[in-house]
């Protein structure tokens, strides 16, 4: 499962880096501009947001990697790093369905299902064998006072 997800981080990130380099581009190349925009700035933000948002997707998929590599649920920075993956993927999926369609939709929200699976399912394969493997905690015997 998390060998799954981190493929799907990590051709995510390629894919978000390189939609947002070819729109700088574009917009580069003819020259556009909004509402008296710079053309270069516009192309330069865009380049650098893919960027931005391609190392993300890569992190989150790096976290992934480290927890299909250690078999145990994610924690600290990896964990927080995977949920806020999952946060974003339910808020693109739900500006997807306006702006891009329903595939667009479909695909973020099967993301966002592999991610939750991860992080819910490594919780509950955790909690099984450590509590049934740790003996029961008996309170010291208390001296008596008579």
């Amino acid at each position: 499962m998390a060998w799954l997800v981190t493929v799907v981080l990590f051709a995510e990130a390629l894919g978000v880096a390189a939609v947002d380099w070819f729109l700088g581009e574009v917009v580069h190349r003819q020259q556009m501009s909004l509402a008296g925009l710079d053309a270069d700035l516009m192309a330069t933000s865009s380049k650098a947001g893919g960027v931005v948002f391609g190392l993300y997707f890569a992190l989150c998929g790096v976290a992934a990697a480290a927890v299909a590599v250690r078999d145990r649920r994610p924690a600290g920075l990896g964990r927080i790093l995977l949920i806020s993956a999952a946060v974003v993927h339910g808020l693109l999926g739900a500006f997807a369905w306006g702006l891009v369609g329903w595939p667009a939709f479909l695909f973020m929200v099967v993301v966002l299902g592999l991610i939750v699976l991860l992080l819910t399912t490594y919780d509950a394969e955790e909690a099984g064998p450590d509590h049934a493997a740790q003996p029961p905690v008996t309170p010291p015997a208390e001296p008596s006072t008579s």
